[in-house]
């Protein structure tokens, strides 16, 4: 089964949380605190691998989740890493995050990978925490919370040549008798139902890659048939055969027609070269109907063939051949790089809207604070408003007008405002 896009929810893996542990020896009367870090979850991890045509594999499962951290342990023990979850997907593959609809990346080399949802950091222990008149600290870091995201992965195959025609004008014969491809062959409409791929060898060892791009009607670009969801796959074509039936009186229309498709769903792809191939030129009507197509299509490579017998085969794929070797190859795409644990500097640790009489401060930075902060404790409570007095909470909050006793949010968490200095 050919399935060309699918939606998936990905988790990173939680840190684990960092240990509260004091160090008891016999003869060692201040052992100090010795409660280790957590580890790190698991990334998921995007990875574009040949030996895939379809994301059919992802069909029947949405949530894809990376392993946690282990907690840290006494005597400094550091808890276990989580392990990666690495998703195979096809070269080809765009990934797009669904609720921003920004595109990740877009994968079109074997081998490259991006990670989809980073790791949550592991919580430090109390180790960390111990200061010199504080030197039995029973306070430790909570492991940060895996990153959270819902995708969806497009793929567009990667393919030399497109191979575009209304139905039944031969384009499923014409790839077998090019390459060992077998797509269904029958004298219907709408026969093929998923694109096909070929591989078509030419002389001194070279070949070429050749795609049948199913569904094309006029109102494909809006849905009508199946052409929405294919044409998205003649993007990445270097070159387009439009193989037209030279028996049919209304040939020349119907190309212009297509590329009328092409243009309105794709600007782009009406600059694409086309070599047009006549089908079925063993027929005596086809013949005379080259004829007019030939003057008709007059500033374009046009070529009689016939897919049945295998005439003017040889002479096409020369051709083709030719017209490859003078076209640039698509550069790869660079996959980004994401940091892992680093917050853009270029971003405000916070910012502060007010929403009817509640002041609400949110930024990357400071909801990381809150997550990685233990408020269940008092030392944990005083660290937190350290924290938010040095990262300037309090001072950009009087700025904005607060008052002694209004309501602040941040994230989930919503407290009274009370000044540092009463």
């Amino acid at each position: 089964m050919f399935i060309d896009e699918v939606k998936i929810q990905v988790k990173g893996g939680d840190g684990g949380n960092g240990a509260v542990s004091f160090r008891r020896e016999p003869f060692v009367p201040y052992g100090g605190p010795d409660g280790g870090d957590g580890g790190k979850g698991g990334d998921v991890i995007l990875k574009a691998d040949p030996g895939l045509n379809t994301l059919v594999d992802l069909q029947g499962k949405v949530h894809y989740r990376a392993r946690n951290g282990k907690p840290g342990g006494s005597k400094k023990q550091h808890g276990a890493d989580g392990q990666d979850m690495v998703i195979l997907i096809p070269v080809g593959t765009e990934v797009y995050e669904l609720e921003e609809r920004t595109l990740l990346a877009d994968l079109t080399e074997p081998g490259q990978e991006i990670i989809v949802a980073c790791a949550g950091r592991g919580g430090r222990g109390n180790t960390h925490f111990a200061t010199s008149i504080n030197r039995t600290p029973r306070q430790a870091e909570p492991g940060e919370e895996g990153e959270f995201s819902t995708l969806r992965l497009e793929l567009k195959l990667l393919a030399d040549v497109g191979l575009l025609g209304y139905p039944n004008v031969g384009k499923s014969t014409l790839l077998s008798r090019l390459s060992r491809a077998r797509p269904k062959i029958a004298p219907y409409p709408f026969t093929t139902l998923s694109p096909n791929l070929g591989i078509v060898k030419i002389e001194d060892w070279r070949s070429f890659v050749l795609a049948d791009i199913p569904g094309l009607i006029s109102g494909a670009h809006r849905g009508v048939g199946l052409g929405d969801r294919f044409l998205r796959h003649v993007e990445r074509t270097r070159l387009l055969i439009h193989l037209l039936d030279g028996s049919d009186p209304g040939a020349v229309d119907s190309f212009y027609s297509l590329n009328k498709e092409l243009q309105l769903y794709n600007p782009a792809l009406i600059e694409k070269p086309q070599i047009i191939a006549v089908n079925k030129i063993d027929l005596a009507e086809s013949r005379e109907g080259f004829k007019q197509i030939k003057e008709s299509l007059a500033a374009y490579s046009i070529f009689p063939v016939s897919a049945l017998t295998g005439e003017g085969l040889s002479e096409l794929v020369k051709e083709v051949a030719g017209q490859l070797s003078q076209l640039p190859l698509p550069e790869p795409k660079p996959v980004p790089v994401r940091k892992k644990y680093t917050i853009s500097g270029t971003a405000p640790a916070f910012t502060i809207r007010k929403e009817e009489e509640t002041y609400i401060l949110s930024g990357r930075k400071i909801e990381k604070a809150l997550v990685m902060a233990d408020l269940e404790t008092h030392r944990g409570l005083d660290a937190w408003r350290k924290t938010l007095n040095r990262m300037g909470v309090n001072k950009a909050l009087l700025e904005k007008g607060v008052k002694e006793g209004d309501t602040v949010r941040i994230g989930e968490m919503e407290f009274e405002f009370q000044p540092e200095n009463r």
